[in-house]
């Protein structure tokens, strides 16, 4: 049965993981470094990239504040995945499962680097009794990134990292929504520059690529929604929560970071907002949503 809207938001876990070493000089980049970047390099001509260097101590950091947050202030049960140094870029976890409801969808990273990154995520579901689909078809590529959930329906982007057949699969396992495919340009995942701030409201970026995605949304949904338009692209990315104790919580990126976008999460008035920095894990991709998997368990 579809969710009411009513419960858009409520968690009660979360699933995180720790930063490996390698993450540092091994994990995929957009901009230069990493697997999926070196193939286009041989392919295209050679463009001088300036990648800065990731510290490793203040990434690890601002990943345990971001870890505190959840467990302490907001009281969910945090399930914590040790670091596995072969794979770089484990500690972006939403990336290895779809969970809507008591249902788990395992994805197919883009990325071949990335796939056992799902072992772990597993497990854990299993562990916690979620009814687990595993996708099994090697031709689907999907990464959680490329997925927002609206709490009525699925936009699933179609990415570097995301294909026509991993679409499909979602919206077979996940039949009780819409599924729309929104075609991702300029950024990695569809979730780099939009992510839900709460019920019926999307934080979208205003550079040219979000906006085109947005009323590529628009006019693909049947449903209304708010749009909260954000200066910079990175900072639409950001975690929204429904905590009964505090009502409609948002993690987003702090003032340092985007003063002007900080300016606009302000105007959220009847939301509990936490600036949480993300300086390092965004160089290499990483935003507020990729550090977690938010799970609603029924008791």
């Amino acid at each position: 049965m579809a969710e009411s809207l009513s419960n858009f938001g409520r968690c009660t876990h979360a699933i995180v993981r720790d930063i490996p070493d390698s993450l540092g000089k091994e994990a995929l980049r957009t901009g230069g470094g990493g697997g999926c970047c070196k193939e286009q390099q041989q392919q295209e001509e050679v463009v001088e990239v300036v990648v800065s260097p990731v510290d490793m101590a203040r990434a690890r950091r601002e990943h345990d504040l971001y870890v505190a947050v959840l467990r302490q202030k907001l009281g969910l049960q945090v399930v914590e995945l040790p670091a596995d140094e072969s794979l770089p870029d484990c500690v972006f976890v939403e990336d290895t499962a779809v969970v809507c409801g008591d249902t788990a969808l395992l994805t197919h990273p883009g990325a071949p680097s990335r796939r056992r990154e799902v072992e772990a995520t597993k497990k854990v579901l299993e562990d916690l009794n979620f009814n687990v689909v595993e996708m099994t078809d090697e031709a689907a590529t999907l990464d959680g990134g490329d997925i927002l959930f609206t709490g009525r329906e699925f936009f699933v982007g179609l990415s570097k990292r995301t294909n026509q057949r991993g679409a499909e699969i979602l919206a077979d396992v996940f039949k009780d929504y819409a599924v729309s495919k929104v075609s991702v340009t300029g950024t990695l995942h569809l979730k780099s520059y939009c992510s839900m701030a709460g019920p019926g409201l999307i934080a979208i970026g205003s550079s040219e690529h979000a906006q085109k995605a947005l009323k590529i949304m628009q006019e693909m949904s049947e449903h209304r929604y708010d749009k909260l338009t954000l200066p910079d692209d990175e900072a639409a990315n950001c975690v929204y929560l429904y905590i009964p104790s505090k009502g409609h919580v948002l993690l987003h990126r702090t003032p340092e970071e985007f003063p002007e976008s900080a300016k606009v999460f302000e105007k959220l008035k009847d939301h509990m907002l936490i600036p949480v920095s993300n300086t390092e894990l965004a160089k290499v991709d990483g935003g507020l949503t990729c550090c977690s998997i938010l799970l609603n368990k029924k008791a």
